[in-house]
């Protein structure tokens, strides 16, 4: 194995100037996700947010109009939409909108494609709300389980771009000694993605739900008791997605072994994930177009 000077603490410095200089989530998003953690919150506390914010009312009201949802006739009250699409599901447009146009404008760099990267990150989103219903978690939780799936990965970005050389580094050492990325990235970097991730996460007073996936999709056991199921589906996901190789996130690593621990931890089976398959590629495609949504400014 190649020998790599590593600097951790040098390195994880410049991880913490980056992530420090990442503009901060708007003040509206911000007050949303405060409102929707109050179990009292009304459609109607939302629209009083919301409606103050031109571009984030508009997307509410493109995304109950488009023809994910189909409906009849259009809605043009932000209320009404709000009703119709859900708290949660608000809160979730939200807060993937603000963080993709944070983030969305990287580079590919190399052989890391970021268009790759988030059709990898979205998979992962869209089979953790399947896995979620496949568990019988309720619909209005789903939402949860499709962020943390979306935002799982997100510790890759700043590492890409600070320490180009050195992640292509390690995206090959992945691939050439077959061990999983998250171990590559420390032996060329001395840091890796599930830490980047939790400073992500601090960085923006994201849910300890969001916390423990970004943190520890590839350590359950230390994630925290109340979110051990939520994490292990987001990593039963990942492990799936990467496998099936719908988009990647640079990850050449598979074990069988990992991906039926997760199986049983999970208590599904191979045959209940290879049945979702199809269903899962028209929904990736569902879930684009909610994305691109958000992309729009």
């Amino acid at each position: 194995m190649v020998e790599v000077p590593i600097n951790k603490e040098y390195r994880l410095k410049k991880i913490q100037n980056y992530i420090a200089r990442m503009p901060s989530l708007s003040t509206t998003v911000t007050k949303v996700l405060e409102i929707c953690n109050s179990s009292r919150t009304s459609p109607n506390d939302l629209n009083q947010v919301i409606s103050l914010d031109p571009v984030l009312t508009g997307q509410v009201l493109r995304l109950i109009n488009s023809a994910y949802y189909s409906l009849l006739s259009q809605a043009t009250s932000l209320t009404r939409a709000i009703i119709m699409l859900g708290i949660n599901t608000v809160k979730n447009l939200a807060l993937s909108r603000a963080i993709l146009n944070t983030l969305n404008g990287k580079n590919s760099c190399g052989s890391f494609s970021m268009d790759e990267f988030w059709t990898h990150s979205i998979c992962v989103g869209v089979t953790a709300r399947f896995l979620a219903t496949i568990k019988r978690i309720p619909l209005v939780e789903g939402g949860e389980y499709f962020v943390a799936g979306l935002l799982h990965d997100l510790g890759k970005i700043p590492l890409l771009n600070r320490f180009p050389e050195e992640y292509l580094q390690a995206l090959e050492l992945s691939k050439v000694e077959q061990i999983p990325l998250h171990q590559a990235e420390d032996e060329i970097l001395g840091i890796n993605h599930s830490l980047v991730g939790g400073m992500i996460a601090e960085r923006w007073q994201l849910s300890q739900i969001i916390y423990d996936a970004l943190s520890h999709h590839h350590n359950i056991s230390q994630t925290r008791k109340k979110n051990h199921q939520i994490v292990t589906i987001v990593a039963l996901a990942n492990v799936y997605t990467n496998i099936s190789q719908i988009g990647s996130s640079g990850e050449f690593y598979s074990d069988d072994s990992i991906l039926n621990y997760l199986l049983d931890q999970v208590g599904v089976d191979r045959d209940a994930l290879l049945e979702l398959h199809e269903s899962l590629l028209k929904e990736i495609e569902k879930a684009k177009f909610f994305l691109q949504i958000n992309r729009k400014r």
